[in-house]
């Protein structure tokens, strides 16, 4: 069995933000046991192991004492030599709530290796958890791993006097949705994440397609604070998604894509990259819309007015609600060719069934009754379905 010591949580710095203080040092359960170094599931290779080699050791003194010196001798050199850094970290299975790490170990220092630490966080979380353990070159870990979730790994080694080595590279995995299904394999990582096309409103992403055993589903995209929270902005069957350029904030706004499987399964994710951000709102689309109106009739009391939509866009309109307010106090009382109806000084104007259609260029032209008293000063704001018009 592995020799736990003990496990404990802290947050990591980010570059280009504030550093986050200590969260919490517990001894936790037992949060990794021993495994042998192979097993069933995917082996995910380790990158290129960092260099280590064994310190050099003084000779044994002998019986004869040696000659006195013709010089003052120099003070010999007290420096520790910590041990070398492990070397071929590799994870030799990969389930949905545990990750099976075996490395080579690492060579001795000054003095004996007597164990070695682990450190590993969850990709886009600024919390890292550490466990110790004895003299072994293999464990499982089980605490915080979860289905569906990237993690990143590294192991160093430590000495009887608490020297510790430097750490391996870092070993990244992603853990699969189930460990029971047909389909346990997560698509490979997209590649070469871009910005391309910016406007002033938005900016295009781009990257390279992942393969899978059994085929991408699709990709999703999702945008980080560089901190701590990433939210999914989309799901795209392709290799393009146009994202809205945000507005500035305090923290940092990247973007990063993971491929995903008809199974659930979930790719390691992709290289971040940043957008502009926009300082001004976007300017409004252009109408497709012309709103005229006119008084046909006017008396003491009462008049009777005309309301002609034009439809300016390139397309039909399919079925129209014409929306205004009335500066004065109209009332009104009877409609014609539209169904009209009025809250307050706001008035709803929509199609009667055979001129639902607005073809383009075409226009429909409705009426209505209606009484006053104070104003009967004409209307100078229009909206067709939702969409702001212009009057004339």
């Amino acid at each position: 069995m592995a020799s736990v010591c003990s496990s404990s949580l802290f947050r990591r710095l980010r570059p280009g933000l504030p550093a986050a203080g200590v969260l919490a040092t517990a001894v936790l359960a037992t949060a990794l046991t021993a495994a042998p170094s192979a097993g069933a599931g995917t082996a995910y290779p380790q990158v290129a192991p960092a260099p280590g080699g064994a310190a050099a050791f003084a000779a044994e003194p002998t019986g004869t004492a040696p000659p006195p010196p013709t010089s003052t001798p120099s003070t010999p050199s007290t420096t520790p030599f910590p041990p070398s850094a492990p070397t071929n970290l590799t994870a030799t299975q990969v389930r949905s709530t545990s990750v099976t790490l075996t490395w080579t170990a690492a060579t001795r220092g000054c003095c004996l290796v007597v164990g070695y630490d682990i450190t590993y966080y969850q990709a886009f979380d600024d919390v890292v958890y550490g466990v110790s353990l004895g003299d072994v070159t293999t464990a499982t870990i089980t605490t915080y791993i979860q289905p569906g979730r990237q993690y990143s790994f590294r192991v160093s080694a430590r000495d009887g006097d608490g020297r510790r080595s430097p750490a391996t590279d870092a070993l990244t995995v992603v853990t699969p949705v189930t460990d029971t299904g047909p389909d346990t394999t997560p698509p490979s990582a997209p590649q070469n994440l871009t910005v391309g096309e910016v406007t002033a409103s938005t900016a295009t992403l781009s990257w390279s397609p992942s393969s899978d055993n059994t085929g991408v589903l699709g990709y999703n995209v999702y945008r980080f604070d560089g901190w701590y929270t990433s939210t999914l902005v989309a799901t795209v069957p392709g290799t393009t998604y146009t994202a809205p350029l945000p507005a500035p904030t305090p923290l940092r706004t990247l973007y990063y894509v993971r491929a995903r499987d008809a199974a659930g399964n979930v790719s390691i994710a992709s290289n971040t990259v940043t957008v502009p951000t926009t300082t001004t709102p976007p300017p409004p689309p252009p109408s497709t819309c012309r709103v005229t109106y006119r008084n046909q009739s006017e008396w003491p009391g009462g008049f009777v007015a005309a309301v002609t939509v034009q439809n300016t866009g390139t397309a039909p309109v399919d079925g129209w609600i014409v929306t205004f307010s009335f500066p004065g106090d109209q009332q009104v009382t009877t409609a014609w060719n539209a169904t009209v109806g009025q809250t307050g000084a706001a008035v709803t104007a929509r199609n009667a069934d055979w001129n639902r259609v607005i073809a383009p260029n075409g226009s429909a032209t409705f009426g209505f009754q209606g009484r006053w008293s104070a104003s009967d000063a004409p209307p100078t704001g229009f909206s067709l379905n939702g969409a702001p018009c212009t009057v004339g």
